[in-house]
Formats: C-alpha cells, structure tokens, sequence
C-alpha cells in the first residue's frame, strides 16, 4: 500500500504544473491591493500583513515542490518550457519573485535580493520567450492571453525595483513590457475574433487583458509620479477590459475547473490597485473612484476565495497535477 502511495506522490510530482506560479501572482496582487487600500481607505493594517506571510508561505511551499520536481524530473521541466503554451508560464515565476519582493518592500534584506533575482530571471524569460516564438512555427491556435506574461510581466520591474534600481534600468523593462503589450493585445484580439474562441481551459487567461494597463499605469505612476494623460489612458483602458470581462461573465459558469482559474485572481488584483490608485492621485475627489475600489476589492478577495475553495477541492480529488 504504501508503495502505490509512494508512486502516486511520484507522478503527481512529475505533473506539478509551472502554471502553479499563477497562485503566488494571485496571493501577492491581493495582497498588495489590501496594502494599498490601508494606505487609501485606512483599512486595518492586520489584513494585508496576515495576507503577507500567507502569500510568503505559499510561495515557499510551491517553490519548493517545483525545484523537486526539476531535480527529480528535469525531462519533464525541459519538456514544459520547450512547448508552445506552457513555455509562456514560466515567466510566472520570475513575477512571483518580484510581486513578493513588493510585497516585503521595506524588507530591504528580503526585498532587495529579490528583486534582483526576480528581475534577472524576468529578462531570461523574456528574451527566450521572444526567442522561441521567432524561431518555432507557431500556429495561431496556439496564442492565447497567457502570451502577455513572458513580455508584459516587465511592467512589474519598475514597481518592484523602485528605490532599488537606476532609472534608466526601469525605464527600459517598462518601455519593453508597454511596446508587447500593444503588440500583442492586436494579435491576440485577431486570433480570438478571426479563429474561433479559446479552448474552455484557457477562457479564464481572457482575464489576464485586464492587467497589462492595470500594472501599466501603477509602473508608469512609480517612473513619472503624475497622473497624466498617458495614465489615463492606461487606466481607462484597464476598465474598459474590466467591463468587457464582467459582460462575458455568462461564458465562465460552466467552465469546468483548471488550475488556469487563477489567472482570474491577479489581473483583477491589479484593476483593484488601479482604481484606488486613481482616487488617491485625484486627491480623493471623485467617490466614484473610492466606491469602485472597495466594490473591485470585495469581489476579488470573494473571487480569490472561491479559486482557492475549488483548488483544495481538486487536489484532494486528484485532479491537478495528473498527465494531459
């Protein structure tokens, strides 16, 4: 008995999917939207510091359990980041690293190294992400919005390296991350308009649209401090993709659940910081703004919940982590 156990904790290993990363993503970009609504909304300071060492732990635990996984099955990591989709999920580790070092920010000792690792390993996977597109046959059915994260992710650099790194340094990922997502943003509303909608389990990367204009401006806030035009514009079209996901919110009722729910989690993380971000940069004037933000936050932290609920749930019936 124990050895059927033995081989089933090994196979599951085996199947630890890179996507897992996305569970950090959601962990830290909740957190940090309850961080800023202390700051804002003068929200209990107790919430978002609970929420830290929660998302600091679950980030040690999912670290961990891959790095087993990469010594014990390096074939299986190889495999991951040499195909088509997976590969573009590995850039999730890179943002983890960066949203945690965020996270812990007046943690120099912690934030700092972080950081450093986080952004060296975001500029490997960007550019071997690039490399790879440029270099395979990649077929349009294969493209879907999880595309954003190798690319776009640059835009978390200057947010997470703020006090830590050069200026121009930041200036650069941020210029990088802004030029792919407006490249990407016409070729994947192409393949979703043109080719037919997204298989069932990648319906839910639709939500990741949201968060490259979200982590846009809040980049853009921490380079150039005012909320100008260019801010707007980021911020508005962060809300436009806010509204269009809730107008296709009917199409996501009946997905059954994949580990690719959480990219539910961050993006609208990320519209949640946005928005409280806004109200705090018009000087408080606009309650619509404030009334937006604790609405954005209830629903995520609802949102993120329930992600998690049905997580637990299909771990104990072993339905992750299993051959596809």
């Amino acid at each position: 008995m124990s050895e059927i156990q033995n081989n089933t904790s090994s196979s599951r290993l085996q199947f630890f999917p890179v996507m897992m990363f996305a569970v950090i993503m959601g962990f830290s970009g909740i957190t940090l939207a309850y961080k800023k609504a202390s700051e804002v909304f003068l929200l209990p300071e107790i919430i978002y510091q609970i929420l830290s060492y929660i998302t600091a732990c679950i980030a040690v635990i999912i670290t961990f359990i891959y790095l087993l996984k990469l010594i014990k099955y390096p074939n299986e990591v190889r495999q991951e980041i040499k195909h088509p989709v997976r590969v573009n999920f590995f850039a999730a580790i890179s943002i983890s690293m960066l949203l945690i070092s965020t996270v812990f920010h007046e943690y120099e000792n912690i934030a700092l190294p972080l950081f450093i690792f986080g952004a060296g390993m975001q500029t490997f996977f960007t550019f071997y992400t690039i490399t790879y597109w440029l270099n395979k046959n990649i077929e349009l059915a294969h493209s879907n919005p999880a595309w954003f994260i190798p690319v776009v992710g640059n835009l978390i650099v200057p947010i997470a390296g703020d006090g830590f790194a050069d200026i121009y340094l930041l200036d650069f990922f941020f210029s990088l991350g802004i030029f792919f997502w407006i490249i990407l943003t016409a070729i994947l509303f192409n393949r979703i308009i043109f080719h037919g909608m997204l298989a069932q389990k990648f319906l839910p990367t639709l939500a990741i649209f949201i968060a490259p204009p979200s982590v846009g401006m809040l980049s853009y806030l921490k380079l150039q401090g005012a909320y100008d035009m260019f801010a707007v514009i980021l911020f508005n079209v962060a809300l436009t993709f806010g509204l269009i996901l809730l107008a296709l919110i009917k199409n996501f009722y009946k997905i059954k659940f994949f580990i690719s729910w959480w990219a539910f989690t961050f993006p609208m993380a990320a519209l949640t910081m946005a928005i409280i971000t806004v109200y705090e940069k018009t000087s408080f004037e606009y309650l619509t703004f404030k009334l937006l933000g604790y609405v954005s936050l209830i629903m995520t932290s609802i949102l993120i919940l329930i992600v998690l609920i049905r997580t637990i749930i299909a771990v104990k019936n072993g339905e992750i982590c299993v051959k596809e």
